[in-house]
């Protein structure tokens, strides 16, 4: 990561999601007026007065729980914490200063890093009761910039304050391959994405549905920086009526129509590939990302009674367009082949924006449509008269048809066969769309 990172800290239910949505100016973080919605820590790249950084939302730190969950957030935030660059502390100033916020501020100043107190629900900056913000001054952080999350009053002050303790940087990354991590809730996508990083850097936990919001987690491989967006679960619409949950899906959804690429996890020791597996495999291939399916847990599935070719071919079976998805049978509790996932996510992003010349469309398109002559169209012979790649990610193509109402869908699906037989385009979905052209038009 080359931009410099911001953390937003706090104890639960100061409004640390909310500041985190105004800082980015949409609604990325999941808000709900209770403590511990937010669990992991959200990645997501900001910008302010001409200024990059990536700001980091956490979960609400409690100090001297025993609870699990509790354990697990305060470690993500003590993390969180120790990578920033700048700290912004989020205090409650409806409340007043709370013992859980000195516990907090210690953490900081212990750190020696720059840090921004951002007194928040301070909604009327000019009131006699927003004097208040100042007993916040022995928190030993600085100035207390009294601000309004909701409204958005304060905010830019408190941004200012952020960027003048940016570090200098010398490059962005504008060319990061984001890659969604999806799949059913508790398939092991947070310990994928974990052993992938090589350190616990989201929360783990057999409680199905940890994971809420969609997480960005950069990371650098050959000389390319991937973003690994580790998703809520995605349930059967009929599973989903709390309002969390449904606000992760929608979240999930989302981070697959901004992916690159979609790792599908799918967990081996249920046998088969389920049918809410296949409508998120479908979801992303129509969205236009690559595509590679990761059959995790390959280490606890019985080898006697299935092995691998035999779970691929039962695969493929199930949709045609798996055909073309590249399969990776890893484990990530022990690490089997989960770095070939690395190199197979490599090859698909190139895949996904490989060009074909115009003259080689053209040659492979004449010479499919000679092998296999279209059917006519009302007494009327159907013609290709010329093809070209219009587009990258995904690759499409549009075809110029005398009669297009006289294409039949088995002869599209000949025509997607045959340019993959040529080209490959590995893990990625090809678009072909048919266009009117009289001949001799454009000669």
């Amino acid at each position: 990561m080359k931009l410099p990172v911001v953390a937003v800290v706090g104890r639960p239910n100061v409004g640390k999601s909310t500041f985190f949505n105004r800082a980015l100016g949409e609604r990325l973080a999941i808000v709900e007026d209770r403590p511990g919605v937010t669990r992991d820590r959200n990645f997501a790249r900001a910008e302010w007065s001409g200024r990059n950084f990536y700001l980091v939302d956490t979960g609400g730190l409690v100090e001297g729980s025993d609870l699990p969950m509790d354990r697990l957030i305060r470690d993500q935030v003590l993390t969180a914490i120790a990578e920033a660059d700048v700290l912004v502390m989020v205090v409650d100033g409806k409340v007043g200063p709370h013992p859980l916020d000195y516990a907090v501020a210690e953490h900081l100043r212990r750190t020696q890093k720059p840090a921004v107190l951002v007194v928040n629900k301070v909604d009327n900056l000019g009131a006699p009761t927003a004097v208040a913000h100042h007993d916040f001054w022995d928190m030993g952080l600085g100035e207390p910039l009294p601000m309004s999350s909701t409204s958005g009053k304060g905010s830019g002050d408190v941004l200012d304050a952020v960027i003048e303790h940016l570090p200098e940087v010398d490059a962005e990354e504008d060319d990061a391959l984001r890659v969604a991590v999806i799949g059913k809730p508790n398939v092991g996508k947070s310990s994928f994405v974990n052993r992938l990083l090589g350190e616990e850097r989201l929360v783990v936990s057999d409680v199905a549905g940890t994971t809420r919001d969609a997480i960005d987690t950069p990371m650098q491989y050959h000389g390319k920086t991937m973003i690994f967006v580790d998703t809520a679960g995605l349930r059967r619409q009929s599973k989903v009526d709390e309002s969390v949950e449904f606000y992760s899906t929608i979240r999930t959804e989302r981070s697959i129509e901004r992916a690159d690429v979609c790792l599908l996890l799918v967990d081996a020791t249920e046998g088969e590939i389920h049918q809410q597996d296949m409508r998120i495999a479908q979801k992303a291939w129509d969205a236009g990302c690559g595509l590679i399916l990761v059959i995790n847990k390959w280490d606890l599935v019985e080898k006697e009674t299935m092995t691998a070719p035999r779970y691929e071919k039962a695969l493929r079976d199930r949709a045609p367009f798996l055909k073309w998805v590249p399969v990776v049978f890893t484990s990530a509790l022990t690490g089997q082949r989960v770095h070939n996932v690395l190199e197979m996510i490599l090859t698909v992003a190139q895949e996904r924006q490989r060009r074909v010349t115009t003259h080689e469309v053209n040659e492979v398109m004449r010479a499919l449509t000679i092998r296999a002559r279209p059917p006519h169209f009302g007494g009327h012979p159907v013609k290709f008269l010329y093809a070209t790649q219009v587009a990258v990610a995904p690759p499409t193509i549009n075809l110029w048809v005398n009669h297009p109402d006289g294409v039949a869908e088995s002869y599209m699906r000949y025509l997607q066969n045959g340019f993959r037989a040529e080209w490959g385009f590995t893990g990625v979905p090809m678009r072909l769309q048919l266009r009117q052209r009289r001949e001799g038009e454009g000669e």
